[in-house]
């Protein structure tokens, strides 16, 4: 019988690539996936992101970018592994649920092939502080994020990317701004960094080419 390392060599290759990005405790059960509906979804707005180039593949090869889809009335959710952008259709090896995770201390626990994206505790904290949120994209523009920044619902430039300083920094927007109306946020210690949410994949798509459509390419 084959292991997963075997069943799944692209995930495992990838998964000891990006180990240095990943600010957590990675608990993960690399394991099968089980098919999730929003898959197909997920693919579709994800194409589109690519072609606005929001996703992709950064100078030193390593992917950006990620969406996530809650899993059902839980707050776990499916999200893209760490460093996919450079992919152009994800498969269920491209994916993993995150089961459970704790900010204090920094840990998180996924299963499926792929490493959870380093932003997990990110995305954990946006469902966490909003429950009729569905969906998230992470994404990088570096014109849109100089536009919104401090325009838009902001983090401080001195927390760092997908540590549970930023998660904090999210329930902390939800609380004392507008970010829930507003459905996006800039990460300013994260340059080109902008989180966009919505009940579904379809409305935090739309959140954030409004956004992207207001600047002037």
């Amino acid at each position: 019988m084959r292991s997963e390392r075997e069943k799944h060599p692209r995930a495992f290759s990838r998964a000891r690539a990006v180990s240095k990005y990943i600010k957590f405790t990675c608990e993960h059960a690399a394991t099968e996936l089980s098919p999730f509906g929003g898959l197909a979804e997920l693919n579709a707005y994800r194409r589109k992101l690519v072609q606005l180039r929001l996703i992709g593949v950064d100078a030193n090869g390593i992917g950006f970018g990620n969406l996530s889809i809650r899993d059902g009335a839980t707050n776990n959710f499916y999200i893209t592994g760490s460093a996919t952008g450079g992919i152009p259709e994800l498969t269920l090896a491209d994916c993993a649920r995150v089961v459970a995770y704790d900010f204090k201390r920094n840990w998180l626990r996924c299963e499926g092939p792929a490493i959870a994206s380093s932003e997990s505790l990110t995305h954990a904290a946006v469902y966490e502080a909003d429950a009729k949120a569905g969906s998230i994209i992470h994404c990088h523009d570096s014109k849109l994020w100089a536009a919104l920044l401090n325009q838009a619902p902001t983090s401080s430039k001195v927390v760092e990317y997908g540590t549970p300083e930023m998660a904090y920094e999210v329930t902390r927007l939800f609380k004392h701004t507008d970010v829930q109306d507003r459905k996006i946020l800039v990460m300013a210690g994260h340059e080109g960094g902008i989180v966009a949410f919505g009940r579904d994949l379809e409305e935090a798509f739309a959140v954030l080419v409004r956004e992207w459509k207001g600047q002037s390419r």
